[in-house]
């Protein structure tokens, strides 16, 4: 039954994918008529679909199963709930995320959009006015977004949200706790910002190599009070 129910999962997820999303896939009975499954089956694979944000199933007037598309939030709060259940934690994600950090701020110093290049010297005029730990750890996850959007690769963006949707998680680390740690962090943010503008890309990885062991040792430094 679970094979049957798997394969239906599956061709379900295929209809949808076969259009756009909003697009009316059919009624509980057209797809029961179509997969030439039970109800039951039917039913089950499709709340595996609509867990996966691929389908939505509406009732009532105007019912029915409708093609849907999982956003990058979605993404990332699956993939990060999926990597703690196994155990990640924060240094486990730097391990990757840093080297593609590096390769995200190169990447974006070759940018040619006008209105992503804007946004970051908007941010970079407004750095020195994050004064306090929660007002800088914003401040980081802003510029890693716009960073990695201005990289144009979407796997970049996407292991750059999950180090930072650990990062956000994480408790035990005091981040930036300490007013020479906040003068450090908008110092590196300033250098990153101006070498992306000039498109100085190994100055660029240069600085999100510091910044990337700023925090590598805030880590070592937690993880050595504990034990």
């Amino acid at each position: 039954m679970s094979t049957l129910v798997d394969r239906t999962a599956r061709d379900l997820a295929e209809l949808s994918l076969a259009g756009d999303s909003g697009r009316y896939l059919g009624n509980e009975d057209e797809l029961l008529a179509r997969f030439s499954v039970s109800r039951p089956t039917l039913r089950q694979a499709a709340k595996m679909v609509a867990n996966d944000r691929l389908i939505d199933v509406r009732r009532g007037s105007g019912g029915g199963f409708y093609a849907s598309r999982p956003d990058a939030a979605d993404s990332v709060r699956t993939l990060a709930r999926y990597l703690r259940l196994k155990g990640a934690n924060l240094t486990d994600i730097m391990v990757v995320a840093g080297p593609v950090s590096e390769e995200a701020a190169a990447l974006a110093s070759q940018c040619g959009d006008q209105a992503m290049r804007g946004q970051l010297a908007t941010f970079a005029r407004n750095i020195d006015a994050n004064d306090t730990p929660a007002a800088l750890v914003h401040a980081e996850a802003r510029l890693a977004r716009t960073l990695a959007e201005m990289s144009g690769n979407a796997a970049v963006e996407l292991v750059m949200a999950i180090g930072y949707s650990f990062g956000l998680d994480e408790q035990r680390v005091k981040f930036y706790a300490h007013a020479k740690d906040r003068a450090h962090a908008r110092e590196l943010q300033h250098a990153l910002a101006e070498a992306v503008l000039s498109g100085d890309a190994e100055v660029a990885r240069l600085m999100m190599r510091r910044r990337t062991a700023m925090i590598g040792a805030w880590l070592a430094d937690s993880n050595a009070s504990e034990t």
